[in-house]
């Protein structure tokens, strides 16, 4: 079973990209972010076109997230983070597939930092660890992922001084990530990759994916018995070379 997580930095501008991948790699569950796309312009008919099952929680302009399936229509079981009725983002969806939990979540980018965005990320985090726990009491095999906004060490990212300020590796932000994982869920691809530099980001500007000047940003994170299926795990890289492509390359992991 593979999987994979791609934030596609709105999907009917990249739609075209979208299906090439698909197409050569063949993921049977996809977990999408930043669709930036209503709910009613989604490109379901394209997707299920291309073998794709898919629940998806769209807001226009921003956020924006989707779970697809090549084993028919995903069994959503959550559409919205728990913690704040109040919250409108379009940042959490979740479904059953095979028996497995996929929470594919688009963590906020809290920018500039301090301020209001950067307490939002902090409360959102809070929320995530708890519902996290929560899906870790159900003893049942649970995969969350998708584009975190956490730089979670030094090594994901190029030039670490740089990023000392930003929401993304502030210290809070870090131990925040920190005490999720002591939950118990592993990094995928840390645990398959331990010391490579692998980016999952390069922006825009600066040639930073020419100078390979990026960051790992768009974690799988594994509930303790989805760890032991663990097979193989990496960054389709190649893919952010692509023409009118998005700043993320897909993530995947292969479970047996």
């Amino acid at each position: 079973m593979k999987i994979a997580t791609y934030n596609v930095n709105s999907i009917n501008a990249r739609l075209p990209v979208v299906l090439r991948w698909l197409g050569e790699t063949q993921p049977d569950v996809v977990c999408l972010q930043e669709l930036k796309a209503i709910q009613e312009n989604f490109p379901a008919e394209a997707l299920l076109d291309a073998g794709y099952h898919a629940i998806w929680h769209g807001q226009k302009s921003w956020n924006g997230v989707a779970i697809l399936s090549r084993y028919g229509q995903p069994e959503e079981t959550c559409r919205a983070l728990p913690g704040d009725p109040e919250d409108s983002h379009s940042r959490y969806i979740e479904a059953k597939i095979n028996e497995i939990i996929i929470g594919c979540l688009y963590l906020p980018n809290g920018n500039p930092a301090p301020g209001p965005k950067f307490d939002y990320k902090l409360r959102w985090l809070d929320r995530l660890i708890a519902h996290g726990q929560t899906l870790l009491s159900q003893k049942a095999p649970v995969i969350l992922t998708g584009d975190f906004n956490v730089i979670p060490t030094e090594m994901d990212v190029y030039k670490p001084e740089r990023w000392t300020d930003d929401a993304l590796f502030r210290p809070e932000t870090r131990e925040a990530f920190r005490r999720l994982m002591a939950q118990g869920w592993t990094d995928a691809i840390r645990s398959v990759h331990p010391d490579e530099t692998i980016y999952t980001f390069w922006d825009y500007f600066r040639n930073a994916f020419g100078r390979n000047a990026g960051l790992r940003i768009d974690h799988f994170l594994l509930s303790p018995s989805v760890k032991p299926s663990l097979k193989s795990a990496g960054v389709d890289r190649y893919v952010r070379g692509w023409e009118k492509t998005s700043d993320h390359a897909p993530v995947w992991i292969e479970l047996s």
